[in-house]
């Protein structure tokens, strides 16, 4: 049995668009393309802070989330 194809498995919400609802408010999440799954963390780039009620806000950068504050995460089709 070949244990290659471990080399190239990513996850599959790996640099796609998705968005992440934190866990300490239900009004408030981040969309943006999920870079990297390091360890606690996941990164973002192009980066959007998504309100209830508002508009879009841009981030710059990486933005690093720490995965005990994501209540979900939704991949975009």
């Amino acid at each position: 049995m070949s244990w290659s194809w471990l080399l190239w498995w990513r996850p599959p919400a790996l640099l796609r668009r998705v968005i992440v609802n934190l866990t300490h408010s239900e009004s408030e999440a981040i969309e943006g393309v999920l870079w990297q799954s390091r360890g606690g963390w996941l990164i973002l780039r192009d980066a959007m802070a998504l309100k209830a009620g508002r508009e879009m806000v841009k981030l710059p950068g990486e933005i690093h989330i720490d995965r005990s504050k994501v209540a979900y995460l939704q991949v975009l089709p």
